[in-house]
């Protein structure tokens, strides 16, 4: 009788086995049953229980006594688990983004709302919180945009050479910086420096806008576009948009509104600096603006 294809399938298929147990090193059988190494492990442990038991007693009446030379390794401490956060929907993002804001009433209770908002995705991949500096009663309010490399490592807004340019800037018009209160768009830098989005700029939003009701400065200079399209609400880009006053307004009364003047960033300039013409006539434009308004 013949084995059938399906034997000869089954008996290549061990021979097989056998061959790569054998390239591996595993050429003879020790027992003939499986042994179970963990059950025999954990009944010795168990057999030597008593005598770790007496080892312990003596030492606690000689002192600190030494584990035995034979005794299990104390378990590895559990991996630790990232921390995981639940998403927080966008319109109770910004809900909770409004009520915190306006519940600060002073420069340094709005930075701690912001230290302790927990509702912006962008905080967790940023370095630092950039919230701003510079005096609390400023005439000039400056705004950048989302903090970049530099900005986001030392939480300072417009550090690194952007911040050396713009204090040429400001000295060039009679200005300097710890007279000016500077602040950036967005409070954190958005992941590789990628463009916002229009959830996150909403988010970011209130606490912005609180910022300049807090400092009621004389105007307002919003470098780049980013921060002129969250404040004037306006598309396009910054060539644009630059040199031009319009308003901003934080309340419904005559007086809770600001002039906001849109301007290239000093970033834009040290890239661009042929258009450092036009950033001088927008620094004449703030100049005059300051002297009408005395």
């Amino acid at each position: 009788m013949t084995d059938s294809p399906m034997a000869d399938t089954a008996r290549d298929a061990l021979g097989a086995l056998l061959d790569w147990y054998a390239s591996a090193g595993v050429d003879a059988l020790l027992e003939e049953a499986p042994r179970d190494r963990f059950a025999e492990t954990a009944a010795e442990l168990e057999a030597r229980r008593p005598a770790l038991r007496h080892a312990e007693k003596a030492g606690d009446d000689r002192g600190p006594a030494s584990p035995p030379r034979n005794a299990a390794p104390p378990p590895l401490p559990a991996p630790a688990v990232p921390s995981t956060r639940t998403v927080v929907p966008d319109d109770v993002a910004v809900a909770d983004a409004r009520e915190r804001a306006r519940a600060a009433g002073t420069l340094d209770e709005l930075q701690a709302a912001l230290s302790s908002f927990e509702s912006c995705n962008l905080r967790r991949s940023a370095k630092s919180l950039v919230f701003g500096d510079g005096s609390a009663t400023a005439s000039v309010m400056m705004i950048g945009e989302a903090p970049d490399r530099e900005e986001d490592i030392a939480g300072e807004a417009f550090a690194g050479r952007s911040g050396g340019l713009l204090d040429r800037m400001l000295a060039a018009i009679g200005l300097e910086r710890p007279a000016v209160r500077l602040a950036t768009a967005l409070p954190w830098r958005p992941p590789g420096g990628r463009q916002p989005t229009p959830a996150e700029i909403e988010i970011c939003l209130p606490f912005l806008a609180r910022h300049i009701e807090l400092v009621r400065p004389r105007a307002v200079v919003s470098f780049g576009a980013l921060s002129a399209r969250m404040l004037l609400r306006a598309d396009g880009n910054i060539l644009r948009l630059r040199g031009r006053w319009q308003s901003y307004a934080f309340g419904l009364d005559p007086g809770e509104a600001v002039d906001v003047l849109p301007m290239f960033h000093p970033t834009y300039l040290l890239q661009h600096p042929a258009q450092k013409r036009l950033a001088w006539e927008d620094l004449q434009r703030l100049r005059s603006r300051l002297d009408e308004k005395g």
